[in-house]
């Protein structure tokens, strides 16, 4: 027992010896390594303990890399227990920051005056941004922005930058503020607004689907020299349009009202949407040559009004399908109607020209009737005629109708003030059509030369004799195109 307890001793007055030894080694700076570098350094060349000191040496190596790999994994668990045992951070949204490293916020349907990290000052913490806070509810980190939330329409813009926005049917709107990106960011009545969780803050602006897919992106490329015959049509619009543009002072002297639109009827097919296409791109032409002397000017009924529009430096053109217009909602007819005047309105006051061209008219603006059941033409018509020539007066914008069956729109719509102008657009004569074929058997095309010399026309040029057979062949009368005609008793055909 003795010698056990004597070896015991020795082995622990070795260790305590050990540990002295490494503690003496580190505060002196110097590793087991470098003293058993220096020792291989000292000993001579053959020595014995030389293989021992490498062995021991070797072990050490060994030795310090396993405890190095062993903190590494012990400071990894303690990442990861921290993670599992740390409580979870409350999400919220930053309302304002009244003063540096203070904000205010709302976390789960509550407000709190909290402070802001010190570490977080540059990092760009902005209203309206998702945030996190710890236990003490401190702003520890931003997120960003959501990226979802109610989308709602502007209805007003207050002085200091608040919206109002519409609500359901039934509730009145609400106002909200604009997050820090929105606050210069140039919105309108109509723009549509993408809002926080909260409902409390605007923190994008998005483009109007319904508005953009009727504007087209240009002015059509359509002139008139691209229009075969219809040689009354094209005079009686340039007359009633582009004069007042190009003899703007002549016109205000006598009072002379521009009128507000102009309706194309006619059978199908014979040109109305390309009639009003080539309207708009030729002022969209003398628009861009002679800018200062295209200005409109302004009646003696406009003089008297407080703001007067800019002036025209361009066009755009708004084409609306009749149909499309329609929709199940009650209600939603008219808000399509009413926004496109109002995209209209904001067109012109940034100094262009609007166009709006209403294809299929009558399928919108058909005849009310004193029906009891709901007709949508019974509340389509009045908002029509009421953005026409309403309180809110529709100035140098011009309207273009097209329909098949004028006989089927309301005479609210074509009484005078209105659409007065009533032009038709006929089916093509013998001389339309060979205008026509002119327009798309042009000089440039490869004619057969051999063929036309051999036809015995050889005063004419190839282009000219296929007009002249495509003629005979459309217009002549025979048994196949002979049809019945009936004479009624008045004389009348």
């Amino acid at each position: 027992m003795s010698d056990s307890s004597e070896f015991s001793s020795s082995k622990d007055s070795s260790r305590s010896g050990g540990s002295s030894f490494q503690k003496s080694s580190r505060q002196s700076g110097n590793s087991p390594l470098v003293v058993i570098d220096q020792c291989l350094a000292s000993l001579p060349e053959g020595d014995h303990r030389i293989p021992l000191l490498y062995q021991l040496r070797h072990g050490f190596v060994e030795q310090m890399t396993a405890s190095q790999q062993q903190e590494a994994d012990m400071r990894k668990l303690q990442g990861v227990l921290e993670k599992l045992t740390a409580p979870a951070n409350r999400i919220g949204t930053l309302l304002d920051q009244p003063d540096k490293g203070v904000a205010r916020i709302m976390v789960g349907g509550a407000e709190y005056y909290a402070n802001i990290d010190p570490r977080l000052e540059g990092d760009g913490v902005k209203v309206g941004h998702q945030i996190l806070v710890n236990e003490a509810y401190v702003v520890i980190r931003s997120l960003g922005y959501d990226r979802s939330g109610p989308i709602v329409k502007v209805r007003e813009i207050l002085a200091d930058g608040r919206l109002r926005i519409d609500q359901e049917a039934g509730r009145q709107g609400i106002l909200i503020q604009r997050a820090d990106d929105l606050a210069g960011t140039e919105l309108k009545v109509g723009d549509e607004v993408r809002l926080d969780p909260t409902h409390r803050i605007a923190i994008e602006r998005l483009e109007n689907p319904q508005g953009q897919s009727h504007l087209l992106a240009e002015l059509p490329t359509v002139r008139w020299e691209h229009i075969g015959g219809q040689q009354e049509a094209i005079q009686a619009i340039r007359r009633s349009i582009e004069y007042p543009l190009l003899h703007g002072g002549l016109f205000s002297r006598y009072q002379f009202q521009q009128p507000k639109g102009f309706l194309l009827y006619g059978p199908p097919g014979c040109g109305k949407t390309l009639i009003g296409q080539a309207t708009a791109a030729s002022l969209g032409q003398l628009f861009a040559k002679e800018r200062e002397t295209l200005t409109p000017h302004v009646g003696m009924q406009e003089q008297g009004s407080a703001s007067q529009p800019p002036p025209i430096v361009g066009g755009v053109f708004l084409h609306v399908k009749g149909p499309e217009v329609l929709n199940m909602w009650v209600g939603e007819s008219e808000r399509i109607i009413r926004d496109l005047f109002l995209q209209a309105r904001q067109h012109r006051q940034a100094g262009r020209l609007p166009f709006i061209f209403i294809d299929e008219a009558e399928s919108i603006l058909g005849t009310r009737r004193a029906v009891r059941s709901y007709n949508v033409s019974n509340t389509l018509v009045p908002m029509f005629c009421a953005e026409l020539d309403g309180i809110e007066s529709l100035s140098q914008v011009v309207v273009i109708l097209a329909s098949n069956r004028p006989d089927m729109i309301d005479p609210a719509v074509l009484r005078p003030g209105r659409i007065d102008r009533k032009i038709k657009v006929g089916r093509p004569g013998r001389n339309d059509v060979a205008e026509i074929l002119r327009v798309y058997l042009t000089a440039d095309l490869p004619y057969d030369t051999k063929t036309a010399a051999g036809s015995g026309q050889k005063d004419k040029d190839p282009m000219s004799q296929i007009i002249d057979g495509l003629l005979e062949n459309l217009f002549q009368r025979s048994q196949e195109n002979r049809v019945l005609a009936i004479r009624l008793r008045s004389g009348r055909r």
